[in-house]
């Protein structure tokens, strides 16, 4: 049986051992101390190795003037190491690292070097008023738990701001493909979107559709160059055309396994064409799953993708998938069809199907509901979704009485 243990009684901070008086004996000394961490720092941090001067220079002493002052309070106390004020202006100095395109390390470098500095110089005044080596020792902890809260505070704001960038430039990836898949923008706005979203238009690049699942690591094999989106229930890459004999084969190397279909290369307004032939090519292929299997290439196959198009071949197909639609009033049935192929067409995505059709989200809810019921796990399965997808497309519908006919 498990025994209770009460909780560990929280330590001291080390500075409350300090006498009060440290900090009147220390505060005289502060501008010189700040003097001598500005000149320290550039000399043996190199990501800081620039005059000090202009608004750089001015933030600088200035943050580290906050920063001594706040800890010349502590002496004698348990208050925490920052103050609120002093933890904003802490976690701003994070922020700023990110913001510079500096990692943590130059700024983690800058507190160390301040602390010995710090410690060097309040040690000699500690000695010169002889408060004894026990008072020495109990600075130098002091100030060692002091950097590593400043540390701490701003290590968090800075992978803060990395989580917040990397989101808002995944929102911004997904609108630019979404641009692009519509077809509808100009170079200008497309190169607009591209600057927003971190990454330059190639000229020609090949379109690569995957399973969700199977898209883990892909950004980082394919490397910065490559964009990759994340969707619903499926990733689509888009990778920059390679003019070189060995492209197709490192392309293949990366997506082996992964269950993946690439559509042919072409320009920025054939994306929407190569992702359709991707995914075309690939419904009408045997499923590769094994760890080894390449992907399918679909200027391999068009031969398969246009025969899946055949009109008698495209009407039967209509009358067996939108069945549960034929009973129904016209009327309700054209609204029905119409919002399924929309939420197909985005998969699933209410807001966007809202906005494509001019109504209400809660009503594409409603009318989604009605389909679920109509199509039960059809709805779910990836090749029924796309048999619905091409039969919608293909404008068959069947009509009450079971004759099908082109809407």
């Amino acid at each position: 049986m498990p025994i209770d243990r009460p909780p560990a009684p929280a330590l001291d901070p080390p500075w409350l051992g300090l006498p009060r008086e440290v900090s009147d004996m220390l505060r005289p000394q502060v501008s010189g101390i700040v003097e001598a961490i500005i000149e320290a720092v550039p000399q043996l941090v190199p990501a800081y190795a620039r005059p000090m001067e202009g608004r750089f220079g001015s933030g600088l002493r200035g943050g580290v003037a906050v920063a001594l002052d706040r800890f010349l309070q502590l002496p004698g106390t348990r208050l925490p190491a920052l103050s609120e004020e002093s933890r904003q202006l802490v976690a701003g100095l994070g922020r700023g690292e990110f913001r510079q395109g500096r990692s943590m390390d130059a700024l983690l470098s800058a507190y160390r070097t301040g602390a010995r500095v710090t410690f060097r110089e309040m040690s000699k005044v500690s000695a010169e008023n002889n408060l004894g080596l026990g008072v020495v020792v109990n600075l130098g902890e002091s100030i060692l738990a002091y950097i590593d809260e400043l540390s701490a505070v701003s290590a968090e704001a800075y992978a803060f701001e990395q989580s917040e960038r990397a989101g808002a430039v995944d929102r911004r990836r997904a609108e630019l493909l979404e641009l692009l898949l519509m077809g509808q923008s100009d170079e200008t706005v497309l190169r607009q979107a591209a600057s927003m979203a971190d990454w330059a238009l190639p000229a020609r690049l090949a379109v690569v559709n995957l399973p969700l699942e199977r898209a883990e690591g892909l950004r980082m094999r394919l490397g910065p160059g490559s964009l990759v989106i994340e969707r619903e229930t499926d990733a689509v890459a888009l990778v920059p055309a390679r003019p070189t004999s060995t492209a197709r084969t490192e392309l293949a190397r990366t997506l082996r396994g992964r269950r993946a279909s690439v559509g042919p290369v072409g320009g920025l307004e054939q994306v929407s064409d190569s992702l359709r032939l991707a995914i075309l090519a690939a419904s009408m292929l045997p499923p590769r799953e094994g760890p080894e299997d390449p992907p399918i290439w679909a200027d391999e196959h068009l031969t398969q993708v246009i025969l899946g198009a055949e009109p008698t071949a495209t009407s039967e197909l209509a009358q067996r998938r939108l069945a549960p639609l034929a009973d129904l009033p016209p009327t309700q049935r054209d609204k029905l069809a119409e919002t399924l192929l929309s939420w197909l067409r985005h998969w699933g995505q209410r807001n966007l199907v809202a906005a494509e059709l001019g109504i209400h989200a809660q009503t594409v809810g409603y009318r989604v509901a009605q389909l679920r019921e109509l199509f039960g796990d059809g709805l779910k399965d990836p090749q029924s979704r796309f048999e619905l997808e091409l039969a919608l497309r293909s404008g068959w519908l069947t009509p009450a009485g079971g004759s099908t006919t082109p809407r």
